[in-house]
């Protein structure tokens, strides 16, 4: 870390450097984005803080949703505010390593909620009777912390063997922010090895949670065409309501006679 420091003390962001004139525009338009992005998480902490009828755990874990959604943005927004009214988009190489740190442990952890709350779903809809049983206060909390805990590791992880690494060749990141790929361009050391460390990581923290939401509602889907409510909406709502267009449309006939009584409509309607 030390020799890091000697060779690189910041870093300079190129990513809106091609955009001088429109970043008056960018910063206001980031700038209610953002405000957005509190208000309506906010919105959600409050609700699900306030009403005393929303303990599920569904609210528990879309309560921790919304937080580390303004968390997110929190890490990366404001600093790309006050850069877009800089002259120079620079950030210093601490700031840069808590900036990586935090958006990984944030995407992380994203992730995994997200699969949780899938799970959540699953256990709810395809077996509500152990739905409490099995989604307990104790159950509950413990995914929420095992899903904060394997974030913080695998962002602590990334972030060290990354920063570890000689920064010579340059200190402009062709971004907005200090993201992975943009800072291993800068190392000058080869980095096929921690790519494919970090690829492999990807695939934890992404593709396995995206597999197990796509499971989770097929799952649901699944149940739910499997209810006689279900067939019994399907055969009272859905096909009398496609039964006239099917049958009676391709008939020729009927397609005429449909014809006269809108031309008829029609001279009645100017006449």
């Amino acid at each position: 870390m030390e020799r890091n420091l000697t060779a690189v003390t910041e870093f300079i962001f190129l990513g809106f450097s091609d955009l001088q004139d429109l970043q008056p525009l960018l910063f206001i338009l980031i700038l209610l984005i953002y405000l957005i992005t509190l208000l309506g998480n906010g919105l959600i902490i409050a609700v699900t803080v306030a009403d005393l009828a929303l303990p599920t755990p569904m609210y528990f874990f879309l309560r921790n949703l919304s937080v580390l959604e303004i968390c997110y943005t929190l890490i990366i927004i404001p600093k790309t505010l006050t850069n877009l009214l800089s002259e120079w988009q620079t950030i210093s190489f601490l700031g840069c390593v808590v900036q990586m740190y935090f958006f990984i442990f944030f995407g992380s952890l994203e992730c995994g909620l997200l699969a949780i709350m899938s799970y959540d779903r699953y256990v709810a809809i395809c077996n509500p009777m152990h739905y409490s049983l099995i989604m307990s206060r104790k159950v509950t909390l413990s995914l929420a912390a095992a899903v904060w805990i394997a974030g913080s590791v695998v962002a602590c992880e990334q972030t060290v063997a990354i920063f570890t690494l000689p920064f010579c060749r340059s200190n402009k990141i062709n971004h907005f922010f200090c993201d992975v790929l943009p800072i291993l361009r800068l190392v000058s050391t080869d980095t096929s090895l921690i790519k494919a460390i970090l690829a492999f990581l990807a695939v934890v923290v992404i593709v396995i949670p995206f597999l197990l939401i796509i499971a989770s509602y097929a799952s649901i889907i699944r149940t739910i065409l499997k209810m006689h409510s279900a067939i019994s909406l399907f055969y009272t709502i859905i096909t009398p309501t496609f039964n006239p267009i099917i049958y009676s449309l391709r008939n020729k006939e009927v397609r005429e006679a449909l014809r006269k009584l809108l031309a008829r409509s029609r001279i009645s309607l100017f006449s």
